[in-house]
């Protein structure tokens, strides 16, 4: 008969920085939170629909966060952890990929405004910069999709072996 004890295929405290799906957290925050700050530094106009974008980039911040915490502290010891680890970053993936590529429409939108205020002989130093800001906001969202994506496949490996 096999024994009673086994051991948690989740890592707790220091190891979730020497884990594969777990190191993730950290480019995860980074980029995440590079999205949020950049598209907060924007000028949003009225029909703009980035509010969206805010609100993916703050709810996986803030879920990433708390996500963290909880393998810090080792309170992610039971069976059901690497499925919930696996669809909150199935979710992140959705979220976020949904999220770019509005992004990524805005900005190409911001493009063309800056285009024809140029031709029209308006000053562009504003839109330049909001449209700037714009393109790192994309390269950074689909940055943290990636991740979020990894992290979604080595958690779903880890969920099957467990």
């Amino acid at each position: 008969m096999a024994s009673g004890s086994s051991t948690g295929v989740m890592p707790t405290g220091g190891r979730i920085f020497s884990t594969v799906p777990d190191i993730f957290f950290i480019p995860e925050f980074v980029f995440g939170g590079l999205v949020w700050i950049l598209v907060a530094s924007t000028r949003i106009e009225a029909p703009n629909p980035l509010g969206w974008v805010m609100f993916v980039s703050v709810f996986c911040f803030v879920g990433t966060t708390l996500w963290f915490f909880i393998f810090l502290c080792g309170a992610n010891q039971s069976s059901i952890w690497p499925g919930l680890d696996t669809g909150f970053h199935f979710v992140a993936i959705v979220f976020y990929l949904s999220a770019s590529v509005i992004l990524a429409f805005s900005t190409l939108v911001a493009a063309a405004n800056l285009e024809a205020a140029g031709v029209a002989g308006l000053p562009t130093d504003l839109l330049l910069k909001n449209y700037r800001l714009d393109i790192s906001a994309v390269v950074m969202s689909y940055l943290a999709t990636l991740l979020y994506f990894l992290h979604a496949i080595f958690s779903a490996l880890r969920w099957k072996s467990s």
